[in-house]
């Protein structure tokens, strides 16, 4: 019976993440388009155009191999499993051993090479220019996302995240700099991982400008309903671990009861909302980059992560 409640709780979460997801991209559209005051899509439209291509063919180039048809598949199983790991309403559920804050940074960038080589089998201009562009902004976000890790792993004497999230809880931890500089690393590698603003703006399609948008130009029909699902899961997977390791409160870390677990869900839902009214007004205030300084960008969130396990090892106060 305590194992079928197990099982029961872990398939609440990974369920609720992929209903969520579309809902949560939507509400940054509408905050987005309110702060620029026009009326913007309802909230429930990313649910409205995933149905859509969901039901149209999907049209393939002649010379695209199985790598370009398999790999939509691939990146939204990748990032589901990530975003699956993190703790979200409680802590310690049926998979939680497993949840290491290094296995979801291996997942997201086995799904971003899986991205990169698809855009690039069909040999398209486009899909080379954003492959190249991607790998860069990975070469970057990577190694800062593994510093992150280490700071964290630091305090807490662990990378497995419920363990992290019910250490953090208490409230014992207390304000540390090093996590106020791990938070600010993890907010930048998010805003690029998700290509927001100011690296990529992805509500436009400037042959310039774009990451994410050239590879999967190509994409159609159901393929590109997966990549489009796989891209708001990665963005609630962000907000997830914000939530996860810097405001874990809230979260059902004790008995499994149900009022805990309510309590849990209610708290989770807020938090991503916050996130979500947040990100499009941080994007509404700055302006979108040049390319040639995006390593500029990215790379300070690799200082502030260095500066950051620095700091644990001159000082055990901060």
């Amino acid at each position: 019976m305590a194992m079928m409640l197990d099982l029961a709780l872990q398939l609440v979460q990974i369920t609720l993440l992929v209903a969520i997801a579309p809902l949560i991209v939507g509400i940054t559209r509408k905050v987005r388009a309110r702060l620029l005051r026009r009326r913007g899509p309802p909230l429930l439209q990313p649910y409205h155009d995933l149905w859509k291509q969901m039901h149209k063919e999907a049209v393939v180039a002649d010379n695209a191999s199985w790598v370009y048809r398999r790999a939509p598949y691939m990146v939204f199983a990748a990032t589901w499993v990530a975003a699956g790991l993190v703790p979200t309403y409680a802590t310690g559920l049926l998979f939680s051993w497993s949840a290491d804050l290094i296995a979801v940074v291996a997942l997201l960038g086995t799904a971003r090479f899986a991205l990169a080589l698809a855009a690039m089998d069909v040999g398209t201009a486009f899909g080379g220019l954003g492959a190249s562009r991607e790998m860069m902004i990975a070469s970057l976000a990577e190694p800062a996302m593994l510093l992150i890790a280490f700071a964290v792993a630091l305090i807490a004497g662990t990378t497995q995240l419920s363990a992290i999230a019910a250490l953090f809880a208490t409230g014992d931890v207390g304000l540390r700099v090093s996590l106020g500089l791990a938070l600010l690393a993890l907010v930048i590698v998010g805003i690029a991982e998700n290509a927001r603003i100011p690296i990529d703006n992805p509500s436009t399609h400037l042959e310039l400008t774009m990451v994410h948008e050239a590879m999967i130009l190509e994409y159609s029909g159901r393929h590109l309903a997966m990549i489009e699902a796989a891209s708001h899961l990665k963005l609630v997977l962000y907000f997830s671990l914000v939530g996860c390791l810097f405001v874990p409160f809230g979260m059902a870390t004790g008995d499994k009861t149900l009022p805990a677990l309510a309590i849990g869900l209610a708290t989770f839902v807020a938090k991503l909302v916050v996130f979500a009214v947040l990100l499009p007004i941080a994007e509404t205030t700055v302006a979108k980059m040049r390319v040639f300084r995006y390593p500029a960008f990215i790379g300070s969130a690799f200082a502030a992560a260095a500066l950051a396990v620095f700091l644990r090892f001159v000082s055990r106060g901060f």
